[in-house]
C-alpha cells in the first residue's frame, strides 16, 4: 500500500499533539479554549477525540475550528478505530491527520478491515494516519508476532503509535526502544503516559508524542487543560529537540 510522504512536511521536529477529550458541560467551548492554550504554549497540533464527548461533539468542534484562525495542526480520532468516519471527517473539515488505535495485528476485540481501509485511504491520500500496533486496551490474539505486525503497520500508516496499558499510564521505555529498533527511520509517536519527568528520555528516541492526561488539572481527563502544566511540559520538549546524538 502506497503511503504519502507528508509527515515531515506537515509536522515539525518531534511534534507534540495535545489531546482534546471533549469533556465538561460544554465540550466544544472547552475544546476551543484548550486549543488556544495549546497554540499559545507551543503545542504543535491537537487531536479531537470522542473520549468523553459524543461523535456530534467531534463534528461540531471540527466545524468551529475549521472557521477559526488557530495556528496548530488538527487531527481527529473517532473511537474505537473508526477510520470509516475519521478519514472523510478529516477531509471535510481540513484536518491534516487522523489517529487510529491500530492499523495492524489481530486482537480479541477485532481487527482492521484492511480492504475497506485501503480503499478509503486511497480516496483521502493527503490525510496522514498515525496508527497503533499492539495498543492500549486491545489484547493481541494468541500467537501474535509483534515484529510481523509492526512490519505490516509500516505499510499502512505514515507513523506508528506506541502506548502502554492505558490512557495516562507510562509507555514502557523498553517497548519504545523495541519499536524504534523495528521501525528504523519510519516515524514513531509515543501515544500515552508522557509527563515532564519522562518526556526527555522518551522523546530522544521517538519522533513525536501525543499527550493529554498530564496536561490536565490533577491528571484527570475530565478536567480542563492547565496552561502551566503545558508550559512545564514544553520546556522539557525543547531540551529533547536540542538533543544531539
Amino acid at each position: 500500500m502506497k503511503l504519502n510522504s507528508r509527515f515531515n512536511e506537515v509536522f515539525n521536529n518531534k511534534p507534540i499533539l495535545g489531546m482534546i477529550h471533549l469533556a465538561g458541560f460544554d465540550p466544544v467551548k472547552r475544546a476551543i479554549k484548550e486549543l488556544k492554550i495549546f497554540e499559545q504554549e507551543g503545542i504543535d497540533g491537537a487531536i479531537i477525540e470522542n473520549y468523553h464527548g459524543l461523535l456530534e461533539a467531534v463534528i461540531h468542534t471540527l466545524k468551529v475550528v475549521s472557521k477559526l484562525k488557530i495556528n496548530i495542526i488538527i487531527g481527529v480520532n473517532v473511537l474505537p478505530n473508526e477510520f470509516q468516519l475519521s478519514l472523510p471527517m478529516a477531509a471535510e473539515y481540513n484536518a491534516d491527520f487522523i489517529q487510529l488505535d491500530y492499523v495492524a495485528g489481530r486482537y480479541v476485540e477485532g481487527e482492521l478491515d484492511f480492504k475497506a481501509y485501503s480503499n478509503l485511504k486511497k480516496q483521502f491520500q493527503d490525510i496522514i494516519v498515525l496508527g497503533g500496533v499492539h495498543p492500549k486496551y486491545f489484547t493481541p490474539v494468541a500467537g501474535s508476532n509483534l515484529e510481523e505486525d509492526l512490519k505490516q503497520g509500516v505499510q499502512r500508516a505514515e507513523a506508528i503509535v506506541v502506548t502502554g496499558e492505558a490512557t495516562g499510564k507510562e509507555t514502557p521505555l523498553e517497548k519504545i526502544k523495541y519499536f524504534r529498533k523495528m521501525l528504523g527511520k519510519h516515524p514513531l509517536i509515543v501515544g500515552a503516559g508522557l509527563t515532564p519527568e519522562n518526556a526527555y528520555e522518551q522523546l530522544i528516541m521517538a519522533d513525536g508524542a501525543i499527550v493529554g492526561t498530564s496536561l490536565k488539572e490533577n491528571d484527570d481527563t475530565h478536567n480542563e487543560v492547565d496552561k502551566y502544566r503545558v508550559r512545564d511540559f514544553m520546556s522539557v520538549v525543547k531540551k529533547a529537540r536540542e538533543h544531539k546524538e
